[in-house]
């Protein structure tokens, strides 16, 4: 029997004008109609993280090539393990308290009841506008509730932060946060929102950190007038919650002194000869951002084969080692940190959303760790004046905001003046800071504000403006 493609041929074939025209048309057809049956041989595509492979482990893997992994995994890698390292110290607390100036609370909230103090060595770059808390929590245990008073007109901000050392949360007075409890949970909580929670803040990670900053002036009323507010300041585990405000007169926690730190810098919160080993611990907390996991995946198979070749490990202990000297510490300095914001200074970008903005994210961890995002904050820094020197005590600055050009903010603004290890320079003012808190400052007779920076005074009728400086270099 003839196959009904055959027929179709022998149709088509016959010597007509008209069907020559019709078997151009059907062989085209008919071509159409084989060609869809021919056989796919490519390799799918990937169309999620998962169906990519990874490094293959047990790869063998020269000196070189560790240290290049390993130098990249130390600057990306370098803010997770100090925010992990802060966190295992600070929970040997059993209660909330002030641990060289600095309030610190595990599992529970410290609170200062004032500005907090030039001893204070473990933060680098605070301010004196606010009245600081901390406090690291284990969202892994339970959810943490915070209470937030009525601050009435009070610029106040509650930055919580995740074990990225980015900031997770929007509470605050530029959100219009209204008195009452809310609640940060933890990436495996599925429990139910109590009721009198009115607010959720949800953590990928199970360690978070939060610092509320609340603003109060220099004057002694407004620090009298503060305390009542900041009395309900509180972040305390679910299990305590029952709905009530809970009031603390933090000026009464225990104050805790420690050794200051020889070297007259913050305190050294990663250690190059163990970074590595703790690195991957926080790994195994810490989940990769979408996008992240060839990353993890490529950081992994160097520490897995360091961990099962001495060899390896000792690779990484140097790079580590290396990397810290030549290229963490210059971070230290300003111009190193974000991008020109013109005239002199610098500013980072991200600050406090740093994505894969790992650049800025590590330099910040080690210049200023824990910013404010961008719309709560502008950092604004230099360590060089106008002539491409380097800022020295022994020279005499000036400032000059022109008259109705001070920043224009809807909060505060200050000028802060740090000393080469970013912390405050001791002075028989007990001034480190001059703006929006200060209302003493005189401005000049044609309406503008210049405000001084030097070793020496710049004369009695121009202390009001002045910062007094070390002898040695400092930044603004």
């Amino acid at each position: 029997m003839k196959t009904i493609l055959t027929k179709i041929y022998e149709t088509i074939m016959k010597p007509t004008a008209k069907c020559g025209r019709l078997a151009a048309v059907l062989l085209a057809a008919l071509a159409v109609t084989t060609t869809g049956y021919a056989q796919d041989l490519s390799v799918p595509s990937p169309t999620s993280a998962e169906q990519v492979p990874g490094p293959a482990y047990g790869n063998t893997m020269t000196k070189e090539y560790v240290q290049a992994i390993g130098q990249m995994a130390y600057v990306w890698g370098w803010p997770l393990v100090n925010m992990s390292n802060r966190a295992d110290m600070y929970s040997k607390l059993t209660e909330p308290a002030v641990v060289g100036g600095l309030p610190i609370g595990s599992n529970g909230l410290a609170m200062l009841h004032d500005y907090i103090s030039p001893e204070q060595k473990s933060v680098a770059c605070p301010n004196q506008d606010v009245v600081y808390g901390t406090g690291f929590f284990n969202l892994k245990k339970e959810p943490v509730v915070f209470q937030v008073p009525d601050f009435g007109d009070r610029f106040w901000v509650y930055p919580v932060y995740d074990g990225r050392t980015s900031q997770i949360s929007r509470i605050g007075k530029p959100y219009g946060t209204k008195p009452g409890f809310y609640m940060v949970v933890g990436p495996s909580w599925n429990g139910k929102t109590p009721a009198g929670i009115i607010g959720v803040v949800k953590s990928s990670t199970d360690l978070m950190y939060v610092i509320p900053r609340i603003f109060m002036d220099s004057t002694p009323e407004d620090k009298k007038a503060i305390q009542p507010v900041i009395s309900q300041v509180n972040f305390y585990m679910l299990s305590k919650f029952d709905g009530k405000m809970k009031t603390t007169d933090w000026s009464k926690i225990p104050k805790i002194t420690v050794a200051a730190n020889s070297g007259g810098g913050e305190t050294q919160w990663v250690n190059p000869d163990t970074f590595f080993d703790k690195l991957a611990v926080v790994m195994k907390s810490v989940p990769p951002l979408p996008g992240e996991e060839a990353l993890y995946g490529w950081i992994s198979s160097v520490l897995d084969a360091a961990a099962k070749n001495p060899d390896h490990k000792q690779w990484l202990k140097e790079i580590a080692n290396a990397t810290e000297k030549d290229m963490i510490t210059q971070f230290r300095q300003w111009v190193r940190v974000g991008r020109s914001a013109g005239n002199g200074w610098n500013s980072p970008v991200n600050n406090a959303a740093w994505g894969t903005d790992y650049l800025n994210r590590t330099a910040s961890a080690k210049s200023n760790m824990w910013d404010n995002t961008p719309n709560e904050t502008k950092y604004i820094y230099r360590d060089y004046d106008s002539e491409g020197l380097v800022l020295a005590g022994k020279n005499n600055y000036t400032i000059t905001f022109p008259k109705g050009q001070l920043p224009p903010v809807k909060g505060f603004w200050s000028l802060t003046l740090y000393n080469e290890g970013h912390f405050f320079n001791p002075n028989p003012l007990n001034r480190y800071s001059l703006g929006t808190k200060n209302k003493t400052l005189q401005k000049n007779s044609d309406g503008s504000l210049t405000l001084y920076a030097g070793a020496k005074s710049p004369g009695k009728d121009k202390e009001s403006n002045w910062l007094p400086a070390p002898d040695g270099l400092f930044s603004l």
